[in-house]
């Protein structure tokens, strides 16, 4: 299996749109950590490929509360269900959780299946004090702190933060204009 953990493209969007459609269906949209990516860039995002197309996705927002700064709401993370059981998501975590630790995050925060994020270190006691913007099972609320002591304070409900969809419109917009 030739597997190419890389950054996603905009050109990757028709693809991991239909992976997400695949392995989550419509009910994606109606979860309360949707509330926290609706109108935000991803402060990280990595697709899993092999020859023949992507088979897999991850996808990290910036994320803010109580006593919570510089740290980031995994979700989704998806693979093909033809691909899983291979690796793939645990290649997409790794690689998620060593660039994060080479920038400035400081904790990431997900809700998750705990048996298989408690093997990269994520654990219900670092989120204990945390809540999502809507309703949410508060034992799949998970917390990783990549600094010492990151999760110890935090509290409250969980807010996106970090730019906009439209903060970046005029970005590009700029860049084009100047090419």
């Amino acid at each position: 299996m030739e597997l190419v953990i890389r950054a996603e493209q905009p050109s990757d969007a028709p693809a991991r749109e239909a992976l997400l459609d695949t392995t989550m269906g419509a009910i994606r949209f109606s979860r309360s950590s949707e509330r926290l990516r609706e109108g935000r860039l991803p402060a990280l995002s990595l697709v899993a490929e092999m020859p023949g197309g992507l088979v897999g996705t991850v996808r990290l927002w910036h994320v803010r509360a109580g006593g919570l700064s510089r740290a980031v709401m995994l979700g989704p993370l998806a693979v093909d269900p033809a691909q899983q059981g291979f690796g793939v998501g645990a290649a997409l975590m790794l690689s998620a959780l060593a660039t994060l630790r080479m920038q400035d995050c400081r904790a990431i925060v997900l809700v998750g299946d705990p048996p298989y994020y408690e093997r990269f270190g994520f654990h219900a006691r670092h989120a204990r004090r945390l809540h999502m913007p809507g309703p949410f099972e508060r034992h799949r609320l998970l917390g990783l702190p990549l600094e010492p002591g990151a999760l110890d304070h935090a509290h409250g409900v969980l807010r996106p933060c970090g730019p906009s969809i439209t903060q970046a419109v005029p970005e590009r917009a700029t860049a084009s204009r100047a090419a």
